[in-house]
């Protein structure tokens, strides 16, 4: 495929996964649809850093945003712009690959590390008042840590051990595992504007031929 066809393709199919990968960690901001709990500040470390909005959202967007730019001229105007320009398309998909990257591990860590809630295991502190923790990662229990071990695949764990937010385990499961499928195929067409951009650099945009 010619490197000005290939551009059309992969920079629209970016746009729509950076924007996607936002509102996938705008979500995750959010559970059960409540703005109370981020008012609160008890909303899942890995969301709250917002790999998805910088990560596989802002950073992809920009490559996007160029790599489509390219793309368009070459089909509408048959001109494909400069070496320069493909140059560039190499760098920020070089930072996109990066950026998607950054949130497929953090996603990971999100996904691995469960959600942080008020559970049945929470603590007191001198006012009566219950910590929210993350009792499928708390090593100093042993009873949750033996349930962190298959809590992903135990989905009676879901709604016995979170008490607030209400569902909160299916809804970050849905939503990390959402946001590593969107930035994995991030990280690929990233990862194939880079090869694309090299050929073009090196053989031109065949566009025409």
């Amino acid at each position: 495929m010619c490197v000005g066809k290939c551009t059309r393709i992969l920079g629209p199919c970016l746009l729509v996964l950076g924007m996607l990968s936002i509102a996938v960690n705008i979500f995750l901001l959010f559970p059960n649809w409540s703005w109370k709990y981020l008012q609160e500040g008890h909303i899942t470390k890995q969301a709250m850093q917002a790999p998805g909005i910088w990560g596989g959202g802002m950073i992809v967007l920009l490559a996007a945003t160029h790599i489509t730019a390219v793309g368009w001229r070459c089909g509408c105007f048959s001109d494909c712009g400069t070496w320069r320009n493909l140059f560039l398309s190499i760098i920020l998909s070089g930072l996109a690959l990066l950026g998607s990257a950054a949130c497929f591990i953090m996603a990971g860590l999100g996904l691995t590390n469960g959600p942080l809630c008020l559970s049945n295991g929470s603590t007191h502190n001198q006012d009566g008042i219950q910590h929210w923790n993350y009792p499928f990662s708390d090593t100093s229990s042993q009873d949750f840590t033996s349930r962190a071990d298959n809590y992903l695949f135990n989905q009676s764990l879901w709604t016995s051990v979170c008490i607030e937010p209400p569902r909160i385990v299916p809804w970050n499961i849905s939503l990390f595992s959402l946001l590593m499928i969107i930035s994995a195929v991030e990280m690929v067409l990233a990862s194939l504007q880079i090869i694309n951009g090299f050929f073009g650099c090196l053989c031109g945009f065949c566009e025409g031929k």
